[in-house]
């Protein structure tokens, strides 16, 4: 069985938890370890906080959008913007002195942490049109799931 869902959301910070318990939700009926559900969740979450926070200019009222794809024992979430994307070099991984704080050591540490609970990630840049962060990981299932991969 599959499930797929698709969401365009406003750049508003009640939008976060919204996307967060539609995917939790969809978990839950389907049949997925809650440890794995969490992990999905709050990557989402980071993925949501990141557009909200960073894709579009002062005053801008664009959207961004959430799809969600379950299929077999994968998850598939992908999170795109119409923001201005992500900065040349932002999304690589700075090694910085211990005990130094910077302020690029104050952000970018939600890309870091969706990195560390999925599977597989990948951060790109669509040119004149936003960003996009897709990720996915492997789904276990509860034992009185319905819809467990065969």
């Amino acid at each position: 069985m599959s499930i797929w869902w698709s969401l365009h959301l406003r750049r508003e910070a009640a939008s976060v938890p919204l996307a967060r318990r539609l995917l939790l939700g969809t978990m839950e009926t389907a049949g997925v370890d809650p440890d794995i559900s969490y992990d999905l969740s709050v990557a989402l979450s980071e993925a949501c906080a990141n557009a909200v926070e960073h894709a579009g200019g002062a005053g801008s009222n664009s959207g961004y959008q959430v799809t969600a794809h379950i299929e077999g024992d994968r998850c598939r979430i992908e999170v795109t913007d119409s923001g201005p994307g992500f900065p040349l070099g932002r999304i690589r991984r700075t090694v910085r002195p211990l005990g130094r704080r910077s302020h690029q050591a104050e952000h970018g540490r939600g890309l870091f942490l969706i990195e560390s609970l999925v599977d597989h990630v990948h951060f790109h840049n669509r040119p004149g049109h936003g960003a996009v962060v897709s990720f996915d990981k492997v789904l276990k299932w509860r034992e009185d799931s319905l819809l467990k991969a065969s």
